[in-house]
């Protein structure tokens, strides 16, 4: 078996699908940097740098065979980062291109079958990003959120909060990826948030906004208030308020509750936190 790695970018893994083709490789397994330990006894393997036209190329190739909601579908596969998601992508994508006929709704199809089911576990938890996303306004004027999603969705939400809230500036964290998007009421960037000098806990946001460091933990309880407005706290409290009275105690439904709001988002909702950090 070869083994193909590549830079984890999805452009990087459609130039990866490129040099599968061009080598007429069969037996083959796409990977990215971070599993060199699971996979490095099958040798050394072949290291593609992205090539914007190459993949360019793979994509139109997909898009002639399949339709652009089928193509949309691989992306967001693609997006779930599940371990093996690569080469299940990989089939999918010669089925594809080997078929006279379309295949993207051959759901006897085990590749096909992985796609529609892959696609639809992100969708459903980019919905739940829209939802649950909650802004807190910076003392720079930038209203941040942090979210922790099971996959990589930010590129997927960008469009609906650049709609929603396109007269601010606003950053969106990825606190497992370390990475978010950051909106300057012009175009949205992906930034990262990492100390510009160890001795000064601040972070340049795409050149024109500095944010404090604690912008960034794990668990938003520990960010301290001087991060924020001075307002921030009353609206914050405003808003746990209003959650509370809105309820009715006697239709109480823990189950459906959890359901539509499971317990991992708690953390980053204001509303099911006790109380602002202090």
């Amino acid at each position: 078996m070869e083994i193909i790695w590549y830079d984890g970018t999805f452009e990087g893994w459609l130039s990866a699908v490129f040099e599968v083709y061009e080598r007429k490789l069969s037996d083959v397994k796409i990977s990215p940097p971070d599993r060199v330990a699971t996979t490095s006894l099958f040798g050394p393997g072949i290291t593609v740098t992205t090539n914007e036209a190459k993949a360019r190329r793979v994509w139109k190739g997909i898009c002639t065979k399949i339709s652009i909601n089928a193509a949309k579908k691989i992306y967001c596969s693609f997006l779930s980062e599940e371990q093996g998601m690569e080469d299940h992508l990989l089939r999918y994508v010669r089925y594809a291109l080997s078929s006279k006929l379309s295949i993207e709704h051959d759901y006897a199809h085990p590749a096909v079958r992985y796609v529609i089911d892959t696609e639809k576990k992100v969708r459903r938890e980019k919905h739940r990003m829209e939802a649950f996303v909650r802004f807190a306004l910076t003392v720079d004027g930038i209203y941040y959120a942090a979210v922790d999603p099971d996959f990589n969705v930010l590129p997927l939400i960008r469009q609906h909060f650049e709609r929603r809230y396109a007269d601010q500036r606003w950053l969106i964290y990825d606190a497992h990826r370390k990475y978010g998007i950051y909106y300057d009421l012009s175009e949205t960037l992906p930034v990262t948030i990492q100390p510009a000098n160890p001795s000064e806990p601040s972070a340049t946001i795409a050149d024109s906004a500095t944010l404090p460091n604690p912008l960034a933990p794990a668990d938003p309880a520990t960010t301290p208030l001087s991060v924020f407005t001075p307002d921030e706290t009353q609206y914050q409290e405003l808003w746990r308020h209003y959650f509370q009275k809105v309820n009715i105690p006697a239709r109480k439904n823990l189950q459906l509750h959890l359901r539509h709001m499971p317990v991992r988002y708690w953390k980053y909702l204001p509303e099911k936190r006790p109380a602002f950090p202090r």
